[in-house]
């Protein structure tokens, strides 16, 4: 006969294991394999419901330090790739029209961009090959490096 404990930990272990459907960090799936075999101990033995939570303990433990990494290293996902404005820090661009403190045009993979240099300084003369730095707005402050 299942006690009230076992069910108790099994319907816990089975809504824990549900719930890592919603975060998938591993860490409910954890939680809710150490139920679940807190359960199953518990139906299949009369020990104190004291145990149960130790077994749990104990059980979530090894779980969260052991397995858990390892499957976190084995599913992560590659982090996001930068699109638009944020893709284009490092990339080459042409300059167009004369680039100073106050005005100038570079083409960044086929659109043309307003530009001013990094070092207010420096000038930069049509044909130029240059790297954004950083885009400021919609100006894309550049700079020609070594």
């Amino acid at each position: 006969m299942v006690t009230v404990a076992a069910l108790i930990w099994l319907i816990a272990g089975a809504a824990l294991a549900a719930g890592e459907a919603l975060t998938g960090d591993f860490a409910l799936l954890m939680l809710g394999a150490a139920a679940l075999l807190t359960g199953g101990v518990s139906a299949a033995t009369d020990l104190p419901v004291w145990i149960d939570a130790m077994i749990f303990a104990v059980t979530s433990v090894v779980l969260l330090l052991g397995v858990r990494p390892m499957l976190r290293r084995r599913y992560s996902l590659p982090p996001a790739l930068p699109t638009g404005i944020d893709a284009l820090p490092g990339k080459h661009a042409l300059v167009l029209e004369q680039v100073g403190e106050h005005s100038g045009r570079v083409k960044i993979d086929g659109d043309v961009w307003t530009a001013r240099p990094l070092d207010a300084t420096e000038v930069y003369e049509p044909g130029t090959t240059v790297t954004v730095m950083q885009i400021n707005g919609a100006t894309a402050v550049v700079w020609r490096g070594v």
